[in-house]
């Protein structure tokens, strides 16, 4: 039995994000309408049927909660619009950070927000390098959980540094790192950084040795740039050729273009699972649309996207 095409639709700030994986998926983005009333509350409405049929909610949840709140109220109209599957396709999920209780009297958010989208009737999760691997446990529905390493080693091989060596911003980082240096048969060196308090870093020193070398940082995002253009200032101190840095998730916020802007980075290469505010020389943009719809059609079709998993 041949099976009906799925729907796509998406959240707000994904909506460009959303026309790029349908159009690379070779459908139309659906109709979904957003009431808003004066007090700031919405109501999302899908403007077609979709009783019986799987459908792809397209939104990446970064703070603020809003773009959460969208993703949860898509998901409940769908499954109360009767439709089969619901898959919240999430390029990148918000709250991560908040991954386990790392001092008294504090949530859990990770989990809390695995368990909202569960509650509210997703019944398959399609993410992309979650800030902690182990996150996928936190759901009872399966999770596809995407690599941008597809994106970003065929980038760097295509620059043909000399000398390239692979950098991890902080300890936590460092598996990531030796997963490219391996694929990229490089070396690698890791910062150790100690943070005053969120986003602050107090100190930070360099493992390894980078003189001569043409470094990339990697990190799965980037928020303040605080800590990747330190890092950066720091290698081209110790004789780095050249500092580049690929993080999937671009935040950037606060001040994060204007350190990015006097940084020393050559340049910072980002996917668009965020929307970017502000347009920079420094900042380089991979679409990471191909990749979405090549896995969603996988998905739909019922076939393997192990080949999707680099890393």
């Amino acid at each position: 039995m041949q099976r009906s095409e799925p729907k796509f639709f998406a959240c707000t700030r994904s909506t460009v994000l959303g026309e790029k994986i349908a159009k690379a998926y070779g459908v139309e983005l659906g109709n979904v309408i957003f009431s808003r009333y004066s007090d700031g509350e919405f109501q999302p409405s899908f403007e077609e049927s979709i009783r019986g049929a799987r459908i792809f909610i397209i939104g990446s949840t970064h703070p603020g909660p809003e773009n959460l709140m969208e993703m949860l109220l898509m998901i409940d109209g769908a499954k109360r619009a009767s439709a089969r599957h619901i898959t919240a396709v999430m390029p990148y999920f918000g709250w991560a950070r908040q991954d386990r209780k790392d001092k008294p009297r504090v949530p859990i958010a990770a989990k809390l927000v695995a368990k909202m989208l569960e509650t509210a009737g997703a019944t398959r999760i399609i993410t992309m390098d979650l800030h902690a691997d182990q996150i996928q446990g936190f759901f009872e529905k399966p999770v596809d959980h995407l690599f941008a390493s597809t994106l970003f080693l065929p980038y760097l091989q295509n620059l043909g540094l000399d000398n390239l060596t692979i950098a991890s911003p902080d300890m936590g980082g460092s598996k990531r790192a030796y997963a490219y240096s391996k694929a990229l048969d490089s070396d690698v060196v890791v910062c150790y950084k100690q943070r005053a308090k969120a986003n602050v870093i107090s100190h930070m020193e360099l493992i390894g040795d980078v003189q001569g070398k043409n470094v990339v940082l990697v990190d799965d995002m980037v928020d303040t740039a605080g800590t990747l253009t330190k890092a950066a200032d720091l290698m081209m101190e110790r004789g780095a050729v050249s500092v580049r840095a690929i993080a999937t998730h671009g935040l950037l916020s606060g001040n994060a273009y204007e350190k990015i802007e006097k940084s020393k980075l050559t340049e910072l290469i980002i996917t668009d699972s965020i929307p970017l505010e502000i347009k920079s020389n420094k900042v380089k943009v991979l679409s990471c649309a191909d990749l979405f719809a090549d896995v969603m059609h996988k998905v739909h079709n019922n076939n393997s996207i192990s080949s999707k998993f680099l890393m």
